[in-house]
């Protein structure tokens, strides 16, 4: 998929699951019921076990689009683009990121916060900047206010972000999201309630 289009899945996307789970077998379940119910966008954190390996299993399938998430170094993201990995994210800047995902022809997602952060991100090579954690950070009126002077920045706010405020969110600028929580909660995962992840799925789609 060439880089361009990439991006253009994950805007048109707008919700991208972040699947952090302590068992690859969570990761492998909410991922398929999250795919049931139609959202073929995934980020896989590397905190889920033998990440890369789930990467590969699941990108496998040409439906999906899936990115490799928390990547804490390059030598992390070699292996997850090996893997199929399309995009790497990482909730701060890390110049060393941009060389592996440029060969491989991935995005790359970095992590900022403040106005300098955000410049340091896009000198670093970020394609989309990640504003993590969003909602501690001043939630949708921060991304509007970073918009305001980044008018041509595709940003990725993440943490906080739930059905309820996602469209706020959008509306402020963003170019999608991240989320975690309604959508990849171990705990449901865990207790078999895919009928509440299938809802929270529901109500991002509609």
């Amino acid at each position: 998929m060439p880089h361009t289009a990439m991006i253009t899945r994950l805007r048109e996307a707008r919700v991208v699951p972040v699947v952090r789970t302590h068992s690859t077998a969570h990761a492998r379940t909410v991922v398929g019921w999250l795919r049931e119910a139609g959202i073929t966008v995934f980020e896989l954190t590397m905190t889920i076990p033998d990440a890369p390996a789930l990467i590969a299993e699941l990108s496998a399938d040409p439906d999906l689009l899936v990115g490799a998430g928390t990547v804490p170094d390059a030598r992390a993201a070699e292996m997850c683009l090996a893997a199929g990995a399309k995009f790497i994210v990482a909730p701060w800047v890390d110049p060393t990121l941009a060389a592996p995902c440029k060969a491989a022809g991935a995005a790359l997602l970095l992590g900022a916060i403040t106005p300098t952060e955000v410049r340091a991100a896009l000198a670093a090579g970020s394609d989309v900047v990640k504003i993590f954690p969003a909602s501690s950070a001043g939630g949708p009126a921060h991304i509007k206010s970073l918009v305001s002077v980044f008018p041509g920045v595709a940003f990725c706010p993440t943490g906080g972000i739930s059905p309820d405020n996602v469209g706020a969110y959008l509306k402020a600028g963003a170019a999608f999201v991240g989320m975690g929580g309604a959508l990849v909660d171990e705990a449901r995962v865990a207790a078999g309630d895919r009928a509440a992840i299938m809802a929270a799925a529901g109500l991002i789609l509609a």
